[in-house]
């Protein structure tokens, strides 16, 4: 039995009774079936809004003309099933064990996703593993995110990990293919949140969590950029934000980067490398932590994926023809 996380979607308007009560108050009586300490949990979490705007004040007083909406997960309890699927595993030994993820897989099961993730390998993989929290799934990779991630096979060596992450002990290093040129590296230090209208993706927001994200670039080409990111935190699709949010967005992620731009004069066989990209390309290719038993630091590594190295190959020639100032 392992916990997972289902996304909750709420709105309801506010009427004349509610004028003068407290918001706290007016969502107990909105969305009675939930309790007012998990309401007020998720107000002052920011994940509700008033009339589109997070309100983080229980006592806030309403007017009774206000939209009040809710987007949060809450966690039930699950039997999923082990099943047999096939690792890439880098490193193992009694405590951990560090996985070069494939794309096209997703971490946890979810809505549209109840089976074949790689939380159903790990519990075939190691049979205990169900004793510990989410299956000891410590952080997350997209589903087509490929690279390295640590699982924690004890709850002891969980509690170590899950510390390291919180404090910004273990570091965590990506490569990635941005659309646009690049002049160097720089940090972006912006807050991340829910978006306020569209329930799956995360945008910059003043009222979000913060997240640090530093870049610095592998190499150039006319149009794109080959960089090289460090997280200092690890907010959800926090890369994809913040390198869209400085309008460097990646390759092959129409929901952060909108429409596909063709550079000026590609060839038919560059655009087709191009539309046929279709995951972001992103890879977590260094992984650093802290052994929770041995408290040796610890660093691997993984090659980028195949697909990726095409991409970046045609990339590479496009600008060979075309010159890095041609666009």
């Amino acid at each position: 039995m392992v916990q997972q996380s289902s996304q909750i979607s709420l709105s309801a308007s506010t009427e004349f009774q509610h004028f003068g009560m407290r918001l706290d108050q007016v969502v107990a009586d909105l969305f009675p079936d939930y309790s007012r300490s998990k309401l007020k949990e998720w107000i002052l979490a920011g994940n509700v809004c008033v009339n589109g705007e997070p309100c983080v004040v229980p006592r806030q007083k309403m007017t009774g003309d206000e939209v009040i909406s809710v987007e949060a997960e809450i966690e039930q309890q699950v039997v999923n099933e082990a099943q047999a699927i096939e690792l890439d595993i880098v490193y193992e030994d009694e405590d951990i064990l560090i996985i070069n993820k494939p794309a096209d897989l997703v971490v946890h099961p979810g809505a549209g996703n109840q089976d074949g993730t790689l939380l159903n390998a790990l519990l075939a993989h190691v049979p205990d593993i169900d004793k510990v929290p989410r299956a000891g799934i410590v952080h997350r990779l997209d589903k087509d995110t490929t690279g390295l991630m640590v699982v924690a096979k004890t709850l002891p060596a969980q509690t170590h990990l899950v510390d390291q992450l919180q404090t910004r002990v273990m570091s965590r290093e990506y490569e990635a293919l941005v659309n646009g040129t690049m002049v160097a590296g720089g940090l972006v230090d912006a807050p991340i949140g829910r978006h306020s209208t569209k329930r799956t993706h995360m945008a910059v927001r003043e009222m979000g969590k913060p997240a640090v994200t530093h870049y610095r670039v592998i190499e150039k080409f006319r149009a794109h950029t080959h960089v090289r990111l460090k997280l200092e935190t690890g907010r959800t699709h926090q890369i994809r934000v913040h390198m869209a949010y400085i309008k460097h967005p990646l390759v092959g992620d129409p929901a952060y980067g909108g429409r596909l731009r063709l550079p000026k004069g590609s060839s038919d066989e560059f655009a087709n490398t191009l539309r046929g990209f279709n995951r972001q390309a992103l890879h977590a290719a260094q992984l650093s932590l802290y052994h929770p038993t041995t408290d040796e630091w610890m660093t691997w590594q993984a090659p980028l994926p195949q697909d990726m190295v095409a991409l970046i190959d045609s990339v590479r020639e496009d600008t060979k023809i075309h010159g890095i100032d041609d666009y």
